[in-house]
């Protein structure tokens, strides 16, 4: 079966930044926040301080997956750079995307340079409490002007926009005022993230809502960090993630949803393989629903 793992990160080096301040490397796979809080970010298998291109194809090699998708967010820190660098080495397995905050002074030239100079085609915007837009700027309305001149500028560039909205209850888990703005714009490509990040199976009401909202033409959803957003006590096979797939399988079909590692640090909690045949290996999703996951749409949605 082939595999497109639709969400992954990359790092030059560790300069992440969220509501706990700056995040830096400190070594063996540790990174510590500027209130002291510290977490292993990187697992043994692809580094120490940083997590290179050359790392993850071999993991992905062993994996048999043929190509990922280097998505962009604050938690590492941003990079741009060496994500576009990557993306042109190895154009045949991997694919770019790029982001910036739209709250620069310059904001103007950040995005020419990105997506005219260097032509990146994807833009991810993680908008989260935790380490998004909503982490370090006061609550952001997702229908609102600032997120609207955002897409009027990605679609004017034939971009595709992914959408990390981080989960319930927090302020930036807005997936009706996402919708409102998604709708203002049916020609371009939108990618949600986390299959709206639900939390166990006491949060299905309010995640079906969100869903619902979101069950559009021009929306499809990558299944990254679905088994780990399950709670501490998940463990492999994780039932409640194939739950929540399945549902989703009849709420949107299987050609709008995608698998995703969320590499690196979901490495930290489990193997790379295992977060693959949690679905290959499941005996309540079919063959083609499988086809399509693990492929066949993010092929669609990235690789066109």
């Amino acid at each position: 079966m082939n595999i497109i793992d639709s969400h992954i990160h990359i790092c030059r080096c560790i300069n992440g930044f969220g509501n706990s301040g700056e995040m830096q490397a400190i070594g063996g796979g540790y990174a510590s926040y500027a209130d002291g809080t510290i977490f292993q970010m990187i697992p043994e298998c692809l580094g120490e301080y940083d997590v290179t291109p050359e790392a993850v194809l071999k993991v992905m090699d062993e994996a048999g997956v043929s190509k990922a998708v280097m998505l962009q967010g604050n938690f590492l820190g941003p990079q741009n750079l060496y994500t576009y660098e990557a993306a042109k080495k190895y154009p045949d397995r991997l694919a770019a995307a790029a982001t910036y905050d739209p709250f620069c002074r310059n904001v103007d030239s950040i995005r020419k340079h990105l997506f005219e100079d260097l032509g990146i085609k994807i833009v991810k915007f993680e908008v989260s409490t935790g380490s998004g837009l909503m982490s370090y700027h006061t609550t952001i309305p997702l229908d609102g002007d600032v997120i609207e001149e955002m897409l009027s500028y990605a679609e004017m560039h034939n971009n595709t926009v992914v959408f990390d909205i981080g989960r319930y209850p927090a302020e930036c888990w807005q997936p009706e005022a996402l919708a409102r703005a998604i709708k203002r714009h049916p020609d371009t490509q939108f990618v949600v993230c986390h299959l709206l990040a639900p939390r166990g199976l006491v949060q299905e009401n309010v995640w079906l809502k969100g869903m619902e909202a979101l069950t559009l033409d021009n929306v499809v959803f990558d299944l990254a960090s679905l088994p780990s957003n399950q709670g501490k006590d998940a463990r492999y096979p994780y039932p409640d993630a194939i739950h929540y797939i399945k549902r989703a399988i009849e709420l949107v079909g299987s050609d709008r949803l995608m698998w995703g590692s969320d590499l690196p640090m979901n490495l930290c909690k489990d193997s790379y393989r295992h977060l693959i045949d949690y679905i290959v290996l499941s005996n309540e999703i079919s063959t083609p629903d499988k086809e399509n996951i693990m492929a066949a749409t993010a092929a669609k949605v990235y690789f066109k």
